[in-house]
């Protein structure tokens, strides 16, 4: 089930179609961050994370975000020291720093039944420009 999850989102990224991932704008994120009603992925390399991110973001690398979705909770929290997302969870956002990254993991994220997943399209270009 996971592969499949995986070959389908490999032939939408292929074909270009990334149309229909729920996304969030600058201003509701800052709002959902704000509130507490967010959990913020930082999906880039963890090179790219180091250098700067969006405060309260869990960085997790795209190329280990199906295998971290994946995993067992007690796994993911002695991995990366935070709460596995649930798959009934609201407003999980998951960004990069274009947005390309930031889509697919959106997308991966709602293969996996995650129906909460939504991206910030902006990515993390936006919010040093607007906001950081």
């Amino acid at each position: 089930m996971l592969r499949v999850a995986f070959l389908r989102l490999c032939h939408t990224v292929a074909a270009g179609t990334m149309t229909g991932v729920p996304t969030v704008s600058l201003s509701e994120l800052q709002s959902l961050l704000a509130s507490g009603r967010a959990r913020l992925f930082d999906v880039r390399s963890r090179e790219e994370a180091e250098a700067g991110t969006i405060p309260g973001a869990l960085n997790i690398p795209v190329s280990e975000l199906e295998s971290a979705l994946t995993m067992d909770p007690a796994a993911f929290r002695a991995l990366y020291s935070a709460e596995k997302p649930k798959l009934e969870d609201k407003n999980l956002v998951f960004f990069c720093q274009l947005g390309k990254r930031g889509s697919q993991a959106t997308q991966l994220a709602q293969g996996l039944g995650y129906t909460g997943a939504r991206h910030y399209a902006g990515a993390y270009k936006e919010w040093l420009e607007k906001a950081g």
